[in-house]
């Protein structure tokens, strides 16, 4: 068993990533399907579905490469928070990941969105991870 969750969710991506795979099959919680969401809304992964086959259930995720170059969508996918250092932000010094480039989630009080929607929406919260 692991204590990290959101850790995991992350190295199981990187991992399927690294090895060029077009699926990734994830133990489902509703913190990971909201960061899968949001993943999908900002490009980083083709799609995914959530399957009921157990109690637990489990996220299928298609990953997004280049269809000419095979270059993977996600380069890095790097936790800011964890269990040991969280690390928490208000709106005003909201993290910009890679000038911009990037994907700050950050769980909130109004759920778990990006940097810049927490930024326009004037709320703080928990950094979770960063993505570009």
């Amino acid at each position: 068993m692991y204590s990290d969750v959101i850790a995991d969710f992350l190295t199981r991506i990187r991992n399927a990533v690294s090895a060029n795979h077009k699926i990734v099959e994830i133990p489902a919680s509703n913190l990971k399907v909201e960061m899968t969401k949001i993943l999908m809304e900002q490009g980083y992964i083709l799609n995914y579905k959530k399957v009921e086959d157990s109690a637990q259930g489990t996220i299928k995720i298609a990953l997004k490469y280049n269809a000419s170059t095979k270059v993977p969508a996600i380069t890095k996918l790097q936790r800011a928070s964890r269990p040991g250092l969280r690390k928490y932000s208000s709106a005003s010094e909201m993290p910009r990941v890679l000038n911009g480039l990037g994907v700050a989630i950050v769980s909130t009080s109004k759920g778990v969105i990006t940097g810049k929607q927490a930024k326009r929406d004037n709320v703080g919260g928990e950094v979770l991870a960063y993505v570009y």
